[in-house]
């Protein structure tokens, strides 16, 4: 099996390298490393199962392969607001050209989406049939709209083209590979704890997400990929935690001496979010097993490690 996986060098893109190499596959990543490391596939450079390419998918590329994971994009608010028209013609043009190569090819398309496609949700959980709650005129609307186009895309190819595809709506993911200045909230506590800074709360702290380990996410791709069914599906921790629970676990495993800084609020920013899982249980057999204190445990554990290689 011939996988290629767009942002392959990223946070999700190489934790799957690392999984679908280990499963005995072959393996090409695709890259254009705005918002990613080699760091993160250095370990498969050699192998001869793998091979890199630096590509930007704006551009087309013509390969031959049999399945495609579409993971590449600017994921934190960090990194998809800095460019944000570049973002929004990365989840347009990206996916229209992963769709066209996969006509091309008769491969199958995973196409990784996610839970800001639900914006401020109104309702909690959310389920796949909300149809959410976004402003088109917002700071964030570059990523959550993105890949709302995106999801229609991969719709549209599949009923008029015929073309094989899976969408997870993926929510928040932690762990290893995720890059310490990334901007994620795991990741912004963690690296804050190690370097003795206050940590940085936006608001009062009491709004919610739901985290899901890494491998558990990994488990789930895989698991969609290789069903028959469509989705879309939700992907993440029904495990609901307020930003300031999470920062305080965080503390108290690193510093618990460590300060909280408190900011405004961001525009836009979802004041709850949290998943429902049960398509993903009755269609996938899929639910997340690793509870936050493990998982961040293990991820501040990797942050200690690799924090002298950036």
């Amino acid at each position: 099996m011939r996988n290629l996986v767009t942002g392959g060098a990223g946070f999700i893109g190489s934790n799957l390298v690392e999984k679908l190499i280990k499963n005995g596959e072959y393996v090409i990543c695709l890259d254009n490393f705005s918002s990613s490391s080699k760091i993160n596939i250095k370990d498969w450079l050699n192998n001869p199962k793998f091979k890199l390419i630096e590509h930007d998918i704006i551009d087309p590329i013509e390969i031959e392969i049999d399945r495609i994971w579409h993971l590449a994009s600017p994921a934190s608010p960090l990194h998809y607001q800095a460019n944000p028209i570049k973002t929004s013609k990365t989840l347009f043009l990206g996916t229209y050209n992963m769709l066209g190569l996969a006509k091309r090819v008769g491969a199958r398309l995973l196409m990784a989406s996610s839970s800001e496609i639900y914006g401020n949700p109104e309702i909690s959980p959310q389920t796949e049939n909300y149809t959410g709650s976004v402003n088109t005129m917002g700071i964030r609307s570059c990523y959550d709209e993105g890949k709302r186009i995106a999801e229609t895309l991969c719709f549209d190819y599949n009923r008029k083209n015929s073309v094989e595809v899976r969408i997870a709506r993926i929510f928040n993911t932690y762990g290893p590979k995720m890059l310490p200045n990334d901007g994620r909230v795991v990741s912004n506590f963690i690296t804050q704890s190690l370097e003795k800074k206050p940590l940085t709360i936006y608001g009062n702290g009491s709004q919610t997400r739901s985290f899901c380990y890494i491998s558990d996410l990994i488990n789930g791709l895989i698991k969609l990929m290789n069903s028959n069914f469509i989705g879309p599906v939700n992907l993440g921790n029904p495990q609901e935690i307020s930003i300031k629970k999470l920062a305080e676990i965080i503390k108290s495993k690193i510093d618990n001496q460590l300060e909280f800084s408190y900011k405004s609020l961001p525009q836009d920013d979802p004041l709850m979010r949290l998943p429902s899982i049960e398509i993903a249980k009755k269609y996938l057999k899929w639910e997340p097993y690793i509870e936050i204190n493990e998982g961040l445990t293990k991820t501040i554990n990797y942050m200690k490690e690799v924090k002298n290689e950036f």
